[in-house]
């Protein structure tokens, strides 16, 4: 066998070094890889976990024209037509046209599906049914927490830019305590406040 001279050896020395170097970065990508994915997971466990610890639970007592009456669990933000559906839906006997479907539910709050037979102005359109109007010897109230735009639109002298002042207010200093509170809103004064008393309420 002939003996390698000093050329050959160092292309051997330099390709024997290629592969290792070769092999190296393999296994280093591999690992930063590895690494990603694990890092990857990790970061949609606490994406997840966030989404989880941000759906908050709620309970609501519905009673009434529906199948299933009693504690119904359901994420905060839902509505009463998402209630209806967690209790097994309406009975043929619900009337739903005297309600609001897309009422936003409370938690701890009672929520009545009146029957057909049930007549328009009695006690149970009240605060736990899902109204967005509170009925009192016939006269309709605007629930100025709750209202739309729309319906505060409806009151003796509001306009489109202070029902949304009055929803602007609300929502960055929480709920009007009283119907004179309505008086810190801008553009509603002890006149105009007079326009509209007789209409609305709060709860």
């Amino acid at each position: 066998m002939e003996i390698l001279n000093k050329k050959q050896k160092i292309i051997l020395v330099i390709i024997v070094s290629a592969i290792l170097i070769f092999i190296g970065y393999c296994i280093v990508k591999k690992a930063s890889n590895n690494n990603y994915e694990e890092l990857e997971i990790e970061e949609n466990e606490i994406n997840e976990n966030i989404i989880e610890e941000e759906s908050k639970i709620i309970m609501v007592h519905i009673v009434g024209e529906v199948k299933k009456q009693g504690i119904v669990e359901i994420e905060e933000g839902a509505r009463i037509a998402d209630v209806i559906k967690k209790a097994g839906g309406e009975t043929e006997e619900a009337d739903l046209s005297k309600i609001n479907l897309a009422y936003p539910v409370e938690d701890g709050e009672k929520i009545y599906i009146p029957n057909k037979n049930d007549k328009e102005n009695l006690e149970y359109i009240t605060e736990g049914i899902g109204n967005e109007k509170v009925y009192n010897n016939e006269e309709s109230k605007i629930n100025i927490n709750k209202a739309s735009q729309v319906e505060l639109e409806t009151l003796p002298g509001i306009g489109p830019s202070t029902a949304l002042k009055i929803i602007e207010y609300r929502e960055e200093n929480g709920k009007f305590e009283q119907i004179e509170d309505i008086k810190n809103v801008s553009g509603i004064g002890d006149a105009k406040f007079e326009n509209i008393k007789e209409s609305i309420c709060v709860k």
